[in-house]
């Protein structure tokens, strides 16, 4: 019987994490070592939101440099891996219910080659998307990560990539600044609510307030952290890989499911 895979939320923040060497991108390197390696995973990224909801099945996607105005030896970095049109299809049987559909569209993004960079260096494990549907409210996006539970069990490793805060208009171009008020209380919030299980405060994160007017001004960045919290199961517990806010206003918190 194959045991059952963690699931991940991680953030990615700003692009230049991809080619650095930091506490953030140690805890990632870390991390793929501390995990069973899965039969394939699936990104949900937040640079990959559509009208109506997509899995990528291509077998040999593309690797997209979806960032601007960043040095140029991020657009030479390689991450040369393959798709899987078998386990992306497989995928789609637990979700097509859902309105989800098959495509061909799209490839790899920043938010997933950027992370699995750090995680899966070898590139040796068969990755794919699920798009974002655009069209639909964070209920939609917490049903269809519990749609997606049972992949768990069959050697999937599921990972949401985003960020809890993700704030352009508060950003410092330090990466060290000293972290906005709204966003060390938001993120607050939303590690609370996690801890808790209180899924309810998750999905309805816009009763906080101003603090999510500023942490969430767009909400792409958040509701991959939906899909994740819907895959949790009673029993399981919430452990943190890394804690910690960039930019000001860019929180790079990443847990684990398990």
């Amino acid at each position: 019987m194959v045991k059952r895979l963690p699931a991940l939320f991680i953030a990615h923040g700003s692009p230049m994490n991809i080619a650095l060497e930091n506490e953030y991108t140690e805890a990632l390197k870390k991390l793929g070592h501390s995990i069973e390696t899965p039969k394939a995973i699936l990104v949900i990224s937040a640079h990959w939101r559509t009208n109506g909801a997509g899995i990528n099945i291509s077998d040999t996607p593309k690797q997209i440099y979806d960032f601007y105005g960043f040095p140029d030896e991020l657009y030479n970095i390689k991450y040369e891996v393959t798709g899987s049109r078998k386990y992306a299809l497989e995928a789609l049987e637990e979700v097509k219910d859902l309105g989800v559909l098959a495509t061909e569209s799209w490839g790899l993004d920043h938010g997933a080659w950027g992370i699995l960079k750090h995680i899966y260096p070898k590139a040796d494990i068969p990755v794919f998307q699920l798009s974002l549907n655009a069209l639909e409210d964070e209920n939609y996006h917490y049903k269809l990560g519990k749609k997606l539970s049972e992949l768990r069990d069959k050697g999937f490793l599921i990972i949401g990539s985003g960020n809890i805060v993700h704030s352009f208009r508060y950003m410092d171009y330090d990466m060290d600044a000293e972290p906005q008020d709204f966003a060390v209380k938001f993120e607050e919030y939303i590690k609370d609510a996690l801890l808790n299980d209180d899924h309810k405060k998750l999905i309805n994160y816009k009763d906080s307030g101003e603090l999510a007017l500023k942490s969430v001004p767009t909400d792409e960045h958040y509701v991959p952290l939906l899909y994740i919290a819907g895959l949790k199961q009673k029993n399981e517990k919430i452990t943190f890989i890394y804690e910690g806010i960039q930019n000001a206003s860019m929180s790079m918190t990443s847990f684990m499911i398990s």
